[in-house]
């Protein structure tokens, strides 16, 4: 049983400007099936090898696969279903397989379009995926395909069936993914130079926010053993080389006792590597006493939802901290050595020039080391677009990538929104370059910072940052060139059944950002914003026993 697992070739143009991100679904699923005995699996970056459809074909063809695999979030949707439309017609034997959020919840819409997708893994892969292949080496499938539980997929009379969930893998120690499926020399992290990996120390959050989705993907909250996270981090180090990590949970430290437990552990190891998160300010002030100790084990940046957009709709947003608790955190950062990196969500229908240049004197009074301006995207899966109505104009997902407008401002075009975005990265990086990084007095901080310049300008200077060359922008007397290129024939989103995957009670959290999936480091979104809220000591129980 042959399995061929392909990442799909596609940039969004933010989260990709530091390096080539190691893609650790496939580390993971590669792992899990190797543990139930399959261990004949390959995997083709066509990403970051940017393959062509042409030489993905050969590589599909050539790969001579009983099953062809791939996964997508929103924006990577209609890439990630040629590739499996390529694969149907190279292999025409072989199962077409769909994994990712954006199938898990939108199977519908997708089978509809792509009826050459066999089946839709939802949720959780691992554990479906390897029924899925023990179903298919066992010849059962597809007489036994309702058998499978967590798919979707076309019956005989072209009716979308999707079976029950498949419950979530509570024990997470028991995965351990098969790193050695990736060509480590590819995915190189630009500010340091080395091999950067994006483990995940939890799965899931115990918060309900109704701007995200992943509480709904993952459905339970559940974290792994330190030293059992740290067991992975020393075989990425020792065996693959890797210099840097991002934690790719939504909100690391949740859990603050497993996280302590965590940092000690490498330190106690003394891995020499150094590592990021994506966190939230409340937990920066919590633990201020413990940012000495974060540094120590290795913790070297942290990207902060800080402030979503100044200009809010309070009837629909709720701003979770102070501009001064905003400002306080950044500090407490600086001083204990750990880059900063603030984060704004911007592109409501409320946007003007006026509020783009609140966002950009905030961050400047702020002394945040790095700044991020991202587009508003309303997943079609959150509970919170059922709100946005006829607000959402634009249906063609490849644009649901925090680069380009998908809502349209009521006072400004896309263009002048834009524009003034790319004015605030240009002032802000300006200053940077010139005034501060060079003349950082820590060395490590002033090697990294500049390193992260370096990366922004080698984007910017290939056309790749925020999806320039695509766009057209070459500045702001260009403005009336701008092309978005929305692909107005793609039809209004369908959207789905928010309480069919997981109920859950109202969200525990005001709304007040949008969070995206991909982990970060050296700009791009995004860190979740949400709340004031902690995790009490009962709460934690209750997730560690349910």
């Amino acid at each position: 049983m042959r399995i061929l697992f392909v990442h799909p070739n596609y940039s969004a143009g933010a989260a990709d400007i530091a390096g080539n991100w190691s893609p650790a679904w496939v580390a993971y699923l590669a792992g899990y099936l190797k543990s139930g005995g399959y261990e004949d699996y390959h995997f083709v970056d066509a990403l970051v090898d940017k393959l062509d459809e042409e030489q993905l074909r050969v590589a599909i063809r050539d790969a001579k696969a009983d099953i062809v695999a791939t996964t997508a979030m929103t924006p990577m949707i209609y890439a990630a279903q040629r590739v499996l439309q390529i694969a149907r017609e190279e292999c025409p034997n072989a199962i077409t397989v769909l994994g990712g959020i954006h199938g898990t919840f939108m199977f519908q819409q997708v089978l509809s379009e792509a009826p050459w997708i066999d089946v839709i893994v939802r949720g959780e892969g691992e554990a479906v995926t390897l029924s899925l292949v023990r179903c298919i080496d066992e010849g059962r499938w597809p007489e036994e395909r309702e058998k499978v539980q967590g798919i979707a997929y076309l019956d005989e009379s072209n009716q979308v069936v999707a079976t029950p969930a498949e419950p979530s893998i509570k024990d997470v120690d028991s995965i351990w993914p098969d790193w050695g499926i990736l060509d480590w020399k590819k995915y190189i992290y630009i500010p340091l130079g080395v091999p950067v990996a994006t483990p995940n120390m939890a799965r899931g959050c115990p918060f309900t926010c109704s701007f995200c989705s992943q509480w709904k993907f993952w459905r339970d909250y559940r974290v792994r053993s330190p030293k059992r996270m740290v067991d992975e981090i020393e075989e990425l180090v020792k065996v693959h080389g890797v210099g840097f990590f991002i934690l790719a949970d939504e909100e690391p430290q949740i859990n603050k006792a497993k996280f302590v437990e965590f940092c000690q552990e490498l330190i106690d190891r003394d891995l020499g590597i150094h590592w990021g998160i994506n966190t939230r300010v409340t937990d920066v002030m919590r633990d201020e006493d413990l940012l000495p100790f974060y540094r120590k084990a290795g913790l070297v940046h942290i990207s902060l939802g800080t402030e979503a957009a100044a200009q809010l709709n309070l009837d629909r947003f709720v701003k979770e901290t102070t501009i001064e608790q905003n400002k306080r955190a950044i500090q407490l950062l600086q001083q204990n050595g750990i880059v900063t990196e603030a984060q704004f969500i911007v592109g409501l229908e409320n946007e003007t020039r006026e509020t783009l240049e609140e966002t950009y004197q905030m961050v400047m009074d702020w002394g945040a080391d790095m700044a991020n301006w991202s587009m508003y995207t309303p997943w079609p899966f959150s509970d919170m677009f059922a709100e946005m109505g006829d607000k959402v104009e634009v249906f063609d997902y490849s644009k649901y990538n925090f680069v380009s407008p998908i809502m349209k401002p009521d006072n400004i075009d896309r263009a002048e929104l834009l524009d003034g975005v790319m004015a605030n990265y240009r002032r802000f990086y300006m200053k940077r370059m010139f005034f501060q990084y060079p003349w950082v007095k820590d060395p490590f901080r002033r090697k990294y910072l500049i390193g992260c310049i370096k990366a922004f300008l080698k984007s910017a200077m290939e056309r790749r940052f925020y999806q320039l060359g695509k766009q057209n922008y070459w500045g702001p007397l260009f403005k009336k060139f701008i092309k978005f290129d929305y692909d107005k024939d793609r039809s209004k989103i369908v959207e789905p059944d928010h309480n069919a995957w997981k109920k859950a009670p109202p969200a525990k959290r005001p709304a007040v950002s949008a969070v995206g999936a991909a982990p970060q480091a050296c700009g791009g979104p995004k860190a979740c914003g949400g709340g004031d809220q902690q995790m009490t000591e009962e709460q934690i129980k209750q997730y560690e026993n349910a």
